[in-house]
């Protein structure tokens, strides 16, 4: 479970988004920080049982900062207010399809799939859809996947993509951008001691997605 502390910080950063108040209230965030990654190195081993493919990892692999790249943004507020952890092989920044982790108060969330791909690799997962059509569609039409996440979540091309066949049959879903799934996670369950338990059951139900994406870009 995670604990009331965490939301309760997360809920103070949103309103005192600005670095004299962190600085002054840095162990607030320390304490939060360090039961969040508590928790995610809880959920790797989890998700290794079910998916050996993610290897080892730690949760230092995982988690995102909490500082934000405002260089190119009109946004200018110093910190993210939210926590998150991407299980997946080779860590956050590899570029492989995986398991997300967002806690935030109101707006947590359990994500799968990958988000905004390079160039390249959205090329190779295209193709990969293009090719396994029917694997891909029996993976999106699976009950579970259906219970879980109703269909695939992101923006799409207004045309089809350069190199395939405009005629295409299921040439919707080649238009994605990103290939992303999402089930909302709400604060009564972030705080439930059955946490674990859900996450998994969840994360089990992108496996099939995550390793079509992954064989992609192999």
């Amino acid at each position: 479970m995670i604990s009331p502390n965490v939301l309760q910080f997360l809920e103070f950063l949103k309103k005192n988004n600005n670095r004299e108040w962190f600085r002054a209230n840095k162990p607030l965030y320390e304490e939060a920080k360090v039961e969040v990654e508590s928790f995610v190195n809880q959920l790797i081993p989890a998700v290794r049982k079910f998916d050996n493919e993610i290897g080892i990892l730690s949760p230092n692999d995982c988690m995102f900062r909490i500082y934000r790249d405002v260089r190119f943004s009109k946004d200018k507020s110093p910190y993210k207010i939210n926590f998150g952890g991407f299980i997946t092989k080779g860590g956050r920044r590899a570029g492989n399809a995986g398991y997300y982790l967002h806690i935030e108060p109101q707006n947590s969330f359990l994500g799968g799939g990958i988000y905004m791909p390079a160039g390249a690799s959205l090329k190779a997962i295209r193709q990969e859809i293009y090719y396994n059509i029917d694997e891909f569609r029996n993976i999106i039409n699976d009950n579970d996947f259906i219970k879980n996440f109703r269909q695939l979540e992101g923006e799409k091309l207004v045309r089809p993509p350069k190199d395939f066949p405009p005629d295409f049959e299921e040439i919707e879903l080649l238009k994605f951008k990103s290939y992303v799934v999402l089930h909302p996670l709400s604060d009564k369950i972030l705080l439930s001691e059955d946490l674990q338990n859900f996450v998994i059951k969840i994360f089990k139900s992108m496996l099939s997605l995550n390793h079509f994406i992954n064989r992609a870009l192999e």
